[in-house]
Parts: structure tokens; sequence; C-alpha cells
């Protein structure tokens, strides 16, 4: 009997659990062959261009990138992306059958730019000060957070083109505190060296979250995560990660996809209608999480049935 895709299952094994558990991340995992993936970038660059059904409005300058959230709602192939099972069941495994994409983001590196700060984020409130996502509390103690990240490269991601960084075991101790909040300064893009690496967070320094002002990371813990176009990556957002500079050719730009997953029970921009940062903002009017996997029970969320181009989000069932 052949097994399709959707009897196939992709759960993590005991030992991939115990392995993420210890180290915070598993990567990097095949989602698609390369010849694939190259395919779908080039007609999903093509798809970009066309905002008729994007939820936010288009920005300007650097601001324009959080524009570019969750182009899963209105582009058919991301759509699909966010909903694979290959990813949807291993993500299962680490925070259970119930399960939202809550947001998803392109992060583009040309020649030329500047690495990522290392960083970690438990509940996304290091632009504004404001959380963006909250997870319950545990025993009357505040939740630690987090979201589980899969970062899929769409290109190669190499060192010269600025793959990412990771520490790890870095994931259960926040160096951070993201109610701070940073201050936006859009000449600092490309414009400071950090050890001797050009590094930012997009117009924000993030060492002004840092609970020690004079800690630096140990980057004797770090490595190079080089992927090829279809490999993923899956990772606490409480890791430490960055990402480094692109030192390489013109032509060869790196494109990554983030897509962000929690459990139904966490609430997501609550009490919010909107999101500020990067130098700008963008309404929630048009926003929805998108149940991946399971029930929602909660009904913390809204929840988009499908996409803006009629794409239909059924949920995976789980166990």
């Amino acid at each position: 009997m052949t097994i399709t895709t959707e009897q196939q299952t992709f759960a993590l094994s005991r030992q991939e659990l115990e392995q993420f558990e210890r180290d915070g991340f598993l990567g990097p995992v095949k989602i698609y062959e390369v010849e694939e993936m190259e395919t779908r970038w080039k007609t999903i660059q093509r798809e970009l261009r066309d905002r008729s059904h994007a939820i936010y409005p288009e920005g300007s300058g650097k601001a324009s990138s959080i524009s570019n959230y969750d182009r899963h709602l209105d582009i058919d192939l991301l759509s699909e992306h966010i909903m694979k099972r290959e990813i949807v069941d291993r993500v299962a495994s680490i925070l259970g059958p119930d399960l939202l994409c809550w947001r998803s983001e392109f992060f583009p590196k040309f020649q030329g730019d500047e690495g990522t700060d290392w960083h970690q984020a438990a509940n996304f409130a290091h632009a504004s000060g404001s959380p963006q996502i909250v997870w319950p509390s545990q025993d009357g103690l505040p939740a630690f957070g987090g979201t589980i990240t899969v970062w899929t490269a769409f290109t190669h991601s190499t060192r010269e083109n600025g793959c990412l960084q990771l520490m790890p075991g870095t994931h259960k101790h926040m160096n951070y505190d993201e109610s701070k909040g940073m201050s936006y300064d859009a000449d600092a893009f490309n414009a400071r060296e950090k050890d001797g690496v050009k590094r930012g967070f997009f117009g924000y320094d993030y060492r002004q979250l840092q609970k020690d002002p004079d800690w630096k990371p140990d980057e004797s813990q770090a490595f190079p995560l080089v992927m090829k176009p279809g490999e993923c990556v899956i990772f606490w957002s409480t890791l430490m990660h960055a990402s480094l500079p692109h030192t390489g050719a013109k032509k060869d730009y790196r494109m990554g996809y983030a897509a962000r997953f929690v459990p139904t029970q966490v609430q997501v921009y609550p009490g919010t209608e909107k999101v500020d940062e990067y130098g700008g903002g963008i309404t929630l009017d048009n926003y929805g999480t998108v149940l991946v996997s399971g029930v929602d029970e909660f009904g913390h969320n809204r929840v988009a049935k499908e996409s803006r181009r009629g794409f239909p989000f059924v949920p995976h069932r789980q166990g």
C-alpha cells in the first residue's frame, strides 16, 4: 500500500526530542528538494509584488519589512508552506497537538548588509516594550514564553552571504529584558561594529535590553548554520541566535522565511490593535492566526479560516 504525505507522519523521534530539549534547535531538516524550492521561490517572488490581497499596507524604507509580515495570508505557496506536514508534525511534537501559526516573516540579506545582533525573544516585546505573545502563567509564576521558529532557507545560506549563527543550549535562560524596549535609529543600519563584526538589529541595538550591561555573548559557543534551499532549522526563539554579515558576491543574496508557532492557549497581540516597530506601524484589522493542527478550545485569538485568496486552512488532526 502506498502511504500518502497526508497519511505519513513526521513526528520527532524520542532521540530528536531529547536533542531539541538539550540544544534548543534541530536542523538542518530537508523540507523540499533543492530544485523544488528554487522553483517555488521564483513563483513566490513574482507574487510578492502583488499586494492587492496583502493584509498590511505597504510601508516605506526599512519599516517596509513589517508590511511584509504574514504573507502566508495572501500567497498560496506560503499558505501551503506553513501547513506542510513536514513542518507541522515536528512542531506539534514539541508544543502539543493544538497549534497556531501566529506570524511569518522574510529575512533577506544582500551584499554589504550587516549581521544581526545576538538576541533572544520570549514575548517579542523587544521593539516597543509591549508583549506580542503571552503564555499562561504556571503555578502563579510568569511564563517563560517563546515561540517555535521554523526558519526555511529559500536560497543557499552560507557563511559568505550571512547565514544564521546559533548557541546550543542557551534557550532556558534569558539574558535580555524585553520590557525595556529599544530606541529606533534609522541611521544605525550598517553603521556599527561589535567585537569586530558589523552587526545591528534592523535599526535597533539589542544590547540595550541586556539585564547586565557588562555581559557579552560568549561567541566561542556559537556556530554558523549553513543550509541548502529547502532546508529549515527549528528552534526556540529564546535560543541565542544571530547572523553573519553578507560579505559575498552581489548576485548571491540570502533569503530566509520564518514561520512562528505557539500552542492555542497562548494569547497573540493581547489588548492591541496595532504593531509598532522598525520605525513604522501596521494595523491588525485584517490579521488572523492560523490553526495548523488540532483544535482551539481557548478562543483567545482571531483565527483565519482561509487565506485572502481562498486557500483553505484545514488543520491537521494530531493524535
